[in-house]
């Protein structure tokens, strides 16, 4: 019987948090209101210069995302005059736990459950609770020339972001967060997984261009410029990037 009964609790407990993450996100794709989002600064690797970045970084590094996002809702009108608000978090010690190297169904809903209970036990910050929390682990770019894959859950309004400690990438790395960002509002890749080239029309800035190359901004989804039909680079910084259409629509800016 009491078996029985805490099944029963849990399940109760359970349900009360999916309808509570089902309202918030409701909430998000309304785009009534300024959506409130916390940047959480992590030391990934230990390493002296990341701890060094991570003190001297200040809410004002994120700013261009708020602007940026301003300005593509406003290109298609969207009536709020301010999307989002990002705020600086307390930095966080502990690390998320790693996605499974087995990607089957039960791999990938535990590893999600678990990632979420992590974000919960360090969503630490003062003020109005966020819609969205992003968790940023920062690498030392003398350490690491490449970072792990950065998510972005619309299921938990929550990403997780691999960026480098460095100011001269800090561009790069609004753009990243960004990405992860709009992932969280229910936008989708829109690059080749196998290239990680952007997917022609919707993963282009211009689609209608003629010819198509070379394009001369990034569509944020896609992640790089589409120079020819073999190559493509990173964008330096968010005023190389703009929101496609089928972003816009996927996120509720555009119907």
């Amino acid at each position: 019987m009491w078996r029985a009964l805490r099944i029963a609790v849990l399940l109760f407990i359970l349900a009360t948090v999916a309808q509570t993450a089902w309202l918030v996100r409701a909430r998000v794709a309304e785009w009534q209101d300024t959506l409130r989002v916390v940047v959480y600064p992590v030391d990934a690797d230990g390493s002296p210069a990341t701890a060094e970045y991570i003190t001297a970084l200040d809410a004002g590094a994120f700013h261009p995302i708020e602007t940026f996002l301003r300005d593509e809702a406003a290109r298609y009108s969207l009536p709020l005059k301010r999307p989002v608000e990002l705020r600086l978090g307390p930095r966080v010690v502990s690390l998320p736990p790693m996605p499974p190297r087995d990607v089957g169904p039960v791999g990938a809903i535990t590893w999600s459950l678990r990632l979420r209970f992590w974000a919960w036990r360090n969503d630490r910050t003062d003020g109005p609770r966020p819609h969205v929390r992003l968790f940023v682990l920062y690498h030392d770019p003398a350490r690491s020339v490449r970072v792990p894959h950065s998510i972005g859950l619309q299921k938990g309004l929550l990403g997780v972001v691999n960026a480098f400690a460095s100011p001269s990438q800090q561009g790069p790395n609004n753009v990243v967060i960004a990405h992860e960002l709009l992932h969280t509002f229910g936008a989708t890749d829109k690059y080749d997984l196998a290239t990680s080239r952007p997917v022609f029309p919707d993963g282009f800035a211009d689609p209608a261009r003629n010819p198509p190359y070379p394009q001369d901004a990034a569509e944020l989804m896609a992640g790089r410029i589409p120079r020819s039909p073999t190559q493509a680079e990173m964008p330096a910084s968010l005023e190389d990037t703009v929101i496609g259409a089928k972003t816009a629509r996927e996120i509720n800016w555009l119907r």
